[in-house]
């Protein structure tokens, strides 16, 4: 079994609290002090569930990156979109961005739970 590295444990406890954080915050009324605090919140902890992938090599077994790593390297940039979206203003490119993020990060969830990846051997094993 792969073991539970420190940059596993950073990467699947950030992107859990990022999951937790980002339903909550859709499930909320958008534009409020609180909307904004944890959406800050959660772009930090998609970028550090992002960033800390770029170290986890398990899919190509240790042989470098595997085009999983694709999918955060996009995070990161729209990440940066949506920032940028809202800082001008345009609300419609904000939530399209955070909300595609969003939805990248269930997909990388759901594929984490294919047979044979750790995340399915420590949840079903």
């Amino acid at each position: 079994m792969h073991p539970l590295t420190p940059t596993v444990v950073l990467h699947l406890g950030a992107a859990l609290l990022a999951l937790a954080i980002g339903t909550l915050n859709l499930a909320r009324p958008k534009g409020t002090r609180s909307h904004r605090a944890l959406g800050w919140l959660w772009v930090a902890l998609m970028a550090t569930a992002a960033t800390s992938s770029f170290w986890i090599f398990g899919l190509r077994q240790g042989a470098g990156p595997s085009l999983v790593h694709l999918l955060s390297a996009w995070t990161l940039v729209a990440l940066v979109c949506a920032i940028v979206a809202i800082r001008r203003g345009n609300i419609r490119a904000h939530k399209a961005f955070m909300i595609g993020t969003f939805v990248g990060l269930l997909g990388a969830g759901v594929g984490a739970l294919a047979p044979g990846r750790l995340l399915a051997r420590l949840l079903f094993a």
